[in-house]
């Protein structure tokens, strides 16, 4: 489950990230450490890799964003990083660079008699995420869509 702080931080990480041409891929606030851990994975928009020196840039204009706005009161370690790869899709990039590719969708309830649909990625927009299941299109609308990741062909 996500900590409630999760989003107010990215509503104030993103805007810094942009600004030095990050993303923000992921933010994970870990309460269960002494002290808790902000961990913020970010992409670079424009390279292939997300350096160090990129990490290090968000730290620094991140850490004074973050005490300004009080919204954690207590001590905690801001940690940013590169998400590195995952066969999670999330941003519109990766729906982009991963068009045509296997792909498992999780659905929060059923469609059209499944929950789970595996096929090639077609692509995605504002409201649906299509899919190609051996030549048939299929439009799955986009609120459904709990998580999308890569599969390995021998699952389709």
């Amino acid at each position: 489950m996500t900590h409630p702080l999760v989003p107010q931080v990215i509503e104030l990480a993103t805007p810094v990230a942009s600004g030095i041409g990050l993303e923000i891929v992921d933010a994970v606030f870990q309460t269960n450490q002494s002290p808790p851990v902000l961990r913020i994975d970010v992409r670079n928009l424009n390279q292939e890799d997300t350096g160090l020196d990129d990490c290090e840039r968000l730290s620094s204009a991140l850490t004074e964003v973050l005490d300004e706005s009080d919204i954690i009161p207590d001590a905690y370690v801001l940690e940013v990083s590169s998400p590195g790869v995952s066969d999670v899709l999330t941003g519109d990039r990766d729906f982009a660079v991963f068009k045509g590719f296997p792909v498992e969708v999780q659905l929060s309830e059923v469609y059209k008699k499944k929950q789970l649909w595996k096929g090639s990625l077609v692509g995605r927009d504002e409201t649906k995420v299509s899919l190609n299941l051996k030549g048939r299109l299929l439009a799955i609308p986009r609120e459904l869509v709990q998580s999308v990741q890569l599969s390995s062909e021998e699952d389709m």
